[in-house]
């Protein structure tokens, strides 16, 4: 039985002991992580630990990412209102809800037909109509609508792949947990200018991997 919570004190107490002190210094992202409701994204039994301090396991391999992880990615990205961001590994569009109250339009991909589903009833759910889930290989990207200004990964990968970072737009930025052992990965921010592409360490965290993206085994010798 799912535990009896008042989520929208939930909500509000997340939002002071986990995004405000920690470096979220965008209103519009405290905003937005103060109306969203969380808690529906999250599987039904599962409902009444939507707003802790922890990754939430959503089956299939997807989780929702701790909110102060998260929130700190989005703040990273620094979206601007006129924007298109692509959310990758959307699972069940939490990310993608918060993302498209901050730009102008959100493609969310999923690889897995039933994330793709929950998704975009979320969404509808919630009268979101400014973002659009497709189903796809999360590795490519969504090559139709690029290039993009802001690109997340929703959990953890091993290296961010080359076709991604071919799909940031001049002045655009992307932002993944990057953990190449697959252990505790580290948050960081790519961005084009001049037609290169840098990246920096922002923050450690330990995010769940995303599949498709674990590191290659190695051979023993």
């Amino acid at each position: 039985m799912t535990p009896s919570v008042d989520f929208e004190l939930a909500r509000s107490r997340m939002v002071a002991s986990q995004i405000k002190p920690n470096r979220v210094t965008d209103p519009a992202i405290v905003d937005v992580m103060s109306r969203i409701p969380r808690e529906v994204f999250v599987p039904r039994p599962q409902r009444g630990f939507a707003y802790l301090d922890e990754d939430i396991a959503l089956g299939n391999g997807r989780h929702l990412m701790e909110p102060m992880v998260f929130a700190r990615m989005i703040n990273a990205l620094r979206i601007r209102p006129d924007e298109v961001a692509l959310d990758i590994g959307c699972g069940t569009g939490y990310s993608t809800a918060v993302l498209a109250a901050l730009a102008n339009t959100v493609v969310a991909l999923d690889s897995d037909p039933e994330m793709v589903r929950t998704a975009t009833e979320n969404l509808s759910d919630l009268g979101i109509d400014n973002a659009v889930v497709i189903e796809g290989d999360m590795t490519g990207g969504h090559v139709d609508q690029s290039p993009y200004p802001a690109i997340i990964l929703g959990g953890a990968v091993a290296e961010v792949p080359a076709a991604l970072l071919d799909q940031i737009g001049e002045g655009g930025r992307l932002v993944a947990v990057v953990a190449p052992e697959g252990g505790l990965g580290q948050v960081m921010l790519f961005s084009r200018v001049g037609g290169s592409v840098a990246h920096r360490a922002l923050f450690d965290a330990n995010t769940p991997l995303l599949p498709g993206f674990a590191p290659e085994p190695s051979f023993v010798f």
